[in-house]
């Protein structure tokens, strides 16, 4: 199993800082350039099951336009990640994260799989449960 030395761990708080900062302008261009595309996103069907597509950058900024609109301003986001590193390229981040709309706070519970690459950290893989409205289920082969 691998063990991050301190200054890997370092890097994924740093890489996190530098996405939350950009989520929070809703500058979606930006947070578009710390992925790689195409993009694994993996969520689940509401009475469903799993449901798995592949998004291309285009893809990705129209969902995070709807998804954020003009960003994560005011919205009391806290989140406490947990990286687990399978390799010293391949990391799982895993958050839990709490927000509050309109009074109401609302917990979310979701994973990122992040890559070393030239340019440094990025992620490429979304996992969150319950957003699939619409989608078609995974299957098999």
């Amino acid at each position: 199993m691998y063990q991050p030395i301190t200054e890997e761990l370092k890097s994924i708080e740093a890489w996190f800082a530098t996405y939350d900062a950009l989520a929070e302008q809703g500058a979606i261009e930006q947070l578009a350039d710390l992925a790689v595309f195409p993009m694994n996103v993996v969520t689940d069907v509401p009475d469903g099951h799993a449901a798995v597509r592949q998004w291309t950058r285009a893809e990705y900024i129209e969902a995070m336009r709807q998804s954020m609109g003009g960003g994560t301003a005011g919205l009391d986001l806290r989140s406490t990640r947990t990286p687990r590193f399978l390799s010293p390229n391949l990391v799982v981040v895993e958050t839990e994260a709490t927000m509050t709309i309109d009074g109401q706070e609302h917990q979310m519970h979701y994973a990122d799989l992040l890559v070393r690459t030239e340019d440094g950290w990025a992620f490429q893989t979304m996992v969150q449960g319950g957003w699939g409205h619409g989608w078609d289920p995974a299957k098999r082969g």
